[in-house]
């Protein structure tokens, strides 16, 4: 357990949340070997962490894929759980990716309110998100994903546009929490 451990806890998606997408190496299973992280995505995890944050990943695809990226890029070992499409077999944004990672985590949905998703696709983490009572932060990074909400189910509770940006928002939502919470770890 961490020491000085936030209230907010921060659920983060990996495709071009954190790994740049097109820098992806599959082999032929589909596996991804090697990607390259976005530009800030690498010391933003690091950052957080460092603070004391709770990081889960909430992503969907192969489990090997994530290993391989994050342990190649330094940032594996700062999750506190990792949850994948391919092991809860369900993709976001089933509610099922987001109650393992709940679960994982020891927590209850008393603590949806202190947890916020970090993700690129609108209709995928915004809208499970949202569907839970999820804070949901859209990072509009990649030009590969729609900017625009379909519908008011995609509409994110706040849009950065890249991951430095998460650091001070991290900061906002976890004074926000601590006084709705009255939480001190």
């Amino acid at each position: 357990m961490k020491e000085n451990r936030k209230t907010l806890i921060l659920f983060l998606d990996c495709g071009d949340t954190l790994i740049d997408e097109g820098t992806e190496i599959r082999d032929e299973h589909d596996v991804v070997l090697s990607a390259e992280l976005i530009p800030g995505a690498g010391e933003t995890v690091k950052r957080l962490a460092d603070r004391g944050y709770t990081l889960a990943l909430v992503a969907d695809g192969l489990a090997q894929s994530f290993k391989n990226i994050l342990m190649q890029n330094g940032i594996y070992e700062l999750f506190d759980t990792m949850i994948y499409s391919e092991t809860i077999k369900a993709s976001k944004p089933d509610r099922r990716m987001f109650k393992a990672a709940v679960g994982a985590l020891d927590l209850t949905e008393a603590d949806y309110g202190r947890i916020a998703m970090v993700g690129n696709n609108l209709s995928r983490d915004v809208k499970g998100a949202n569907a839970l009572g999820i804070t949901s932060v859209h990072l509009a990074w990649t030009p590969r994903y729609p900017r625009t909400p379909a519908d008011d189910s995609e509409h994110p509770d706040y849009v950065i546009n890249e991951p430095l940006e998460l650091l001070e928002l991290a900061e906002r939502l976890n004074a926000e929490a601590e006084r709705q919470y009255r939480i001190h770890f």
